[in-house]
Order: C-alpha cells, then sequence, then structure tokens
C-alpha cells in the first residue's frame, strides 16, 4: 500500500493515545478516532517497516461501546481522545491497561483483572488488581484548564486548544470546554473583550510576537475561589489594573500574570506579578484545606483527588508511629493526609513554590509533624539518609511521567521501609519501577487504577509494595 489508499480493517486494540489499533496481512496500524470493536475504512498516511499510521474514514460497522461525543470539536481538539466511547468502556479499557503494562513491562504473571479471581485462586501470590474508581459524573471536573489565545481561521481573536500532536489552535466552541468550569466562559470572554479592546495582540508561536500565550484559569471546588493568570510574551501587562477590575466584578479572587518571553512549549514563567488579590485560592480536600498559587502542582480532578490520596493512604496502614517520606511532594497534598496518621512526614520537591505553600498548608491546617524540602528526591533523599541518618518505615512516591529517578529508587532500597505506596500518572512506568523494586527485595500487594481523567485517554494508579526476606 501506499500514501492515501484506502483499506478496510477490524480494530482489535487501542494505544495509550486512545488511536485504534487493527491488523491488515500481520501489519499493525494506527488510527485516531477509532475503537475497539468498530470496522472501519482507513485511508493510509504514513508507513514504516512494521506499522503505519491511518485516517478514520468511514465507520462500517459501529463498536458496541460507541457513543455520540458531546462536544462537537471532540475529534479535532486534543484534551478528549476518548468521548466517542462510553464511558463504562473507557474504565474497562484503563483498567487493562495498567494490567496489560504490569503483566508485560513489570513481568507481574500473578496478577489478575477484577473479573479473573476465580483464575487467581490456584495462583502462588496472586494479585487480584482491585476495580477501577471511576466518577459517577464524568464531566466538568476540571479545576484548572490552561487555554492558548490566537486567531481563528476567520481572523478573529479566540481561545481553545491544541489539536492533538500539533500546534494548531482549535477553538472551544462558544469558549466552553465541558471538561472545564461552568466560569471559564465567561472569564476568557472578558479577558478577549479586554484584548480587543485594547488592541492587545495574541502571541504568534512562529514570529515569536504577541503578548498574551495562555490563560490559565483554576478553581477551588470546596471555596468557589476563582484564579485567573495570563502567560504573557513581555515584562509587563498593558491596562492590567482595569482587567483585575472587570474580573473582580466577576467575582475573581486572584489575577496575576506569569511572564514568559522564552520560545518554548513550556507554558508557565517563573515570574508571577499579582494584580489583584492574595495572589492564591483555597480549596479542601476530606477535611484539609490547601492553598493554590499560579504555579502549584495541584491534582486537577478534586472529586477523584480525594480518592487517590484515601487509596494511597490506605495502602500506607499507618498505626501512629511511623516516619513516611513524601518524594515528588507537591504542595503537600498527600504529605497532609499522611501526616493524620503517621509519627512524622517529610516532603520532598523540586519547585521551590510548591514547597512554599505546601508548608504554608500545613500551618493552615495546624499540621506540625511535617517538614517539606527543596530538591530533587533523587538528591535530597540520598543526602537526608547517608549524612543526616533519618530512616523511612514507609516511603510514598507520586513522581512525574518518567517515573522515579534511579537514584531515587537505589535509596529506597537502601533506607529498605516495610512499605513503598506508588502513586502513578503513567502505568508503563509504574510497570518498569516496580519490577526493579520487585527484583530488589519488594513484592506488589495491592494495584488500584483511579480514574482522574474521564474522557482521556491517562489512567492515574496505586501500587503497595512490600518487602520481604525481612
Amino acid at each position: 500500500m501506499k500514501k492515501n489508499d484506502v483499506f478496510t480493517v477490524t480494530i482489535e486494540d487501542m494505544g495509550e493515545d486512545g488511536a485504534g489499533i487493527g491488523k491488515t496481512d500481520g501489519y499493525t496500524w494506527f488510527i485516531k478516532d477509532a475503537l475497539i470493536g468498530d470496522v472501519i475504512q482507513a485511508s493510509v498516511m504514513k508507513m514504516k517497516k512494521n506499522y503505519g499510521f491511518a485516517r478514520l474514514v468511514k465507520i462500517l460497522e459501529p463498536a458496541p461501546g460507541r457513543v455520540e461525543p458531546r462536544c462537537p470539536v471532540a475529534r479535532a481538539c486534543g484534551g478528549c481522545q476518548l468521548q466517542e466511547l462510553d464511558y463504562r468502556e473507557q474504565l474497562r479499557f484503563k483498567e487493562r491497561k495498567v494490567y496489560n503494562h504490569l503483566k508485560r513491562i513489570g513481568g507481574m504473571d500473578r496478577l489478575f483483572l477484577p473479573e479473573d479471581r476465580e483464575k487467581a485462586a490456584g495462583v502462588l501470590d496472586a494479585v487480584v488488581m482491585e476495580p477501577i474508581i471511576g466518577m459517577e459524573d464524568p464531566w466538568r471536573y476540571r479545576n484548572k484548564a490552561q487555554y492558548p489565545v490566537g486567531l481563528g481561521k476567520d481572523g478573529q481573536l479566540t481561545a481553545g486548544f491544541y489539536a492533538g500532536r500539533t500546534h494548531s489552535l482549535i477553538p472551544a466552541p462558544g469558549l466552553d470546554c465541558l471538561l472545564g468550569c461552568q466560569e471559564n466562559k465567561e472569564l476568557l470572554k472578558i479577558i478577549l473583550d479586554f484584548m480587543k479592546e485594547y488592541k492587545i495582540k495574541p502571541y504568534d508561536e512562529a514570529a515569536h510576537q504577541g503578548l498574551v500565550r495562555h490563560v490559565l484559569l483554576r478553581k477551588g471546588f470546596s471555596s468557589g475561589g476563582l484564579m485567573v493568570c495570563l502567560v504573557i510574551n513581555g515584562e509587563e501587562l498593558p491596562h492590567g489594573g482595569e482587567l483585575a477590575g472587570r474580573l473582580r466584578e466577576a467575582g475573581v479572587s486572584s489575577v496575576s500574570y506569569s511572564v514568559n518571553t522564552e520560545r518554548t512549549n513550556v507554558i508557565m514563567g517563573t515570574r508571577i506579578v499579582n494584580l489583584y488579590g492574595p495572589g492564591y485560592i483555597t480549596d479542601t480536600i476530606g477535611d484539609i484545606e490547601y492553598r493554590i498559587s499560579p504555579l502549584s502542582f495541584y491534582q486537577v480532578n478534586p472529586v477523584q483527588t480525594e480518592k487517590l490520596y484515601g487509596t494511597a493512604l490506605e495502602f500506607a496502614d499507618l498505626s501512629g508511629g511511623e516516619t513516611v517520606w513524601d518524594l515528588y511532594c507537591g504542595i503537600g497534598t498527600i504529605s497532609s493526609f499522611l501526616a493524620k496518621k503517621a509519627g512524622k512526614v517529610y516532603g520532598v520537591e523540586i519547585i521551590p513554590q510548591a514547597i512554599e505553600d505546601a508548608r504554608e498548608n500545613a500551618r493552615r491546617n495546624g499540621i506540625e509533624n511535617v517538614e517539606f524540602f527543596v530538591g530533587k528526591a533523587e538528591e535530597v533523599l540520598p543526602e537526608q539518609y547517608e549524612r543526616n541518618h533519618v530512616h523511612a518505615d514507609v516511603i510514598v512516591v507520586d513522581p512525574p511521567r518518567k517515573g522515579c529517578d534511579p537514584v531515587c529508587l537505589e535509596t529506597i532500597l537502601k533506607m529498605a521501609p516495610e512499605r513503598v505506596v506508588y502513586v502513578s500518572c503513567d502505568s508503563a512506568t509504574l510497570a518498569r519501577d516496580v519490577k526493579f523494586l520487585e527484583e530488589n527485595g519488594y513484592r506488589a500487594m495491592r494495584v488500584r487504577p483511579v480514574d482522574m481523567f474521564p474522557m482521556g485517554g491517562h489512567c492515574e494508579c496505586v501500587v503497595l509494595l512490600e518487602r520481604v526476606g525481612k
């Protein structure tokens, strides 16, 4: 076959990004927007030796789980890879993704899906994966949105999201996204009207010209607090006081801008200039209140975050006297949960602003048995262990998608905690790290996925590993 040839294929699997996977004569095709069970016509886009990419042309037989997407730009936008799949089927897909990674990459042959509990009965040290924790209502769950600003095809100022794997701006229909907060639409309109009135240009990535690059919007679901932060390609925002006044009238409690003059894909700059309010908003998970600033890492789905951290706390199995390390701790969200049942908690995070927030969060909640360090986990942990002889009964890790640094994993082995609780946002790197720990004295005992991103392809997971041969 060659480019633009049309062929028929049955979709048998789905990839990491939600793309359908099918085969013709043993040759593998990746096809965006195709779902498991679809029979489709596809057009060749690019071919490699053993696999190729194709474009969905026509659905001949829809998959049983296929549904009509609520958003008219669901296919074009890069935010929702799975909106055309029934939510119950999305959960099944994510369960199987975690399972397959832990089996194939992690070597966990003793792992079974929840429905295969009977098969596990005769297997030594079998682990039955606990059912994925989904949402009752998988819409309007995001407390954070980052909208690139630009010109639409009609030349008019707009905001939206980038199409998958591109920097082509797809305007949000009516400035609304069904995963985001209801308030976002009004706030975006105020900002775009302000830019038009004062002739403030959006950023042009190719020319590295124009001022406003992105609009960051955040909401505290429990407090109702709203935050607006404009990311700008300059040192100041003209008429910023006027914009802050308009946003204040709309109920916004914190207005700022972030300076980012670099040619980069990184959205936020490191310098934040406050225009109105305290520079942060608050939110509550469980009975703990958190301060969230523009640069803070904070889970985007607060409803599921409580379930995720509750699972981590359950797996940690604390009795009150343990020393716990929380690596990649962000603003101390998990640390605060752990501190309620631990003797002492140490948190480590590389972003200074996040640690500042973590310390303030602990103070705000009267939590005195936590201590936070700024730095890389792979540097702070060895230093505290080797120089200051700080030990650990339990270590909790919640690393970025790339997983734990090898030095960090080596130090965990040296510290030999009784339990390691691994909170992961990428089950492939989770599986890699679990395999390393299992090869070096630990055993995975519990596995539970948590759906933090309905309509998207990613899935969080919590794994409990216990030290063996004590």
